[in-house]
């Protein structure tokens, strides 16, 4: 199927999005998966959100099925700055949008890599100097391997039996933080304190944008593997334990993310940042 024919349908998905969130939608802004003949899997994956105590939605996220495999990306726009909303629905439309033109599987890695590339520009060049920016997660599953790309703090995860596979680093402070920590250039104890240790050093949007992390080996999956993406207001909320107790029951990747979404809402932090996870079961 020619690949344009999709761009109307990313634009409606973009365009309901942002009337959901005007009408004041608190939570489960559910897109739906697209799919394009022959699937490669019947992968089943849900997805939950919720605003939190922010005043608008800035994650955004979305899947697709092709010949290929199964892809998901999450990204969280910056809260704080100008146009955060934008920059994550533009990327990951960007992400969606290359993944339809893949030739290959093996072409992946130069997908992450372009594709961050292109929604940097582009992000860019909607701001016109403005502040903006979003973290970015992708995953890409094909017969049985992982591949992912990321850049920002948001989070991919594998849970296997009970424990937490975490497949790409955070680009924030803290982890230049702690490199200075371990090189004896400051005490633990000013690396753990440092006011800006969550700020991010790396994401789309940036001027100074480096370069997408994508993990130089696919990760061989197991039957009963839950592959994980959340935003930093899933992870900061949440306990590993308590996604653990979630993540354990024998529910549908739907449920498990909805009732993630449920306990994080239950907390009632009144700083509570915008929370999505997407969720993709490897059967």
């Amino acid at each position: 199927m020619d690949v344009q024919n999709w761009v109307p349908y990313l634009i409606v998905l973009t365009c309901t999005a942002a009337i959901l969130l005007l009408l004041g939608v608190r939570r489960r802004l559910l897109l739906d998966t697209v799919s394009l003949d022959p699937p490669a899997s019947g992968m089943p994956i849900g997805n939950g959100q919720t605003i939190g105590a922010r005043e608008e939605q800035d994650d955004y996220f979305a899947s697709v099925t092709t010949a290929h495999g199964t892809a998901a990306v999450l990204a969280d726009g910056i809260s704080g700055l100008a146009h955060g909303r934008m920059a994550s629905t533009l990327a990951v439309t960007v992400f969606i949008r290359e993944f339809l033109k893949l030739e290959h599987i093996r072409e992946v890695q130069s997908f992450f890599a372009k594709a961050a590339k292109i929604s940097n520009t582009e992000i860019l060049r909607n701001l016109k100097g403005a502040p903006g920016g979003t973290t970015l997660v992708a995953a890409v599953i094909a017969d049985d391997l992982l591949y992912w790309g990321a850049v920002g703090d948001s989070m991919i995860m594998v849970f296997r039996e009970d424990n937490f596979i975490r497949m790409n680093e955070r680009h924030i402070l803290e982890s230049v933080l702690q490199e200075r920590c371990l090189t004896g250039q400051i005490t633990r104890e000013e690396a753990m304190e440092h006011p800006m240790k969550r700020r991010l050093i790396n994401y789309l949007g940036y001027e100074n944008f480096k370069s997408i992390e994508i993990g130089s080996e696919p990760f061989r999956l197991q039957p009963g593997d839950r592959i994980l993406l959340c935003s930093d207001g899933v992870y900061n909320t949440m306990t590993e334990v308590e996604l653990e107790q979630i993540l354990s029951k024998p529910i549908s990747p739907h449920d498990a993310a909805e009732e993630i979404i449920e306990a994080i809402e239950q907390k009632r932090l009144i700083n509570q940042d915008n929370a999505t996870i997407v969720i993709v079961d490897n059967a």
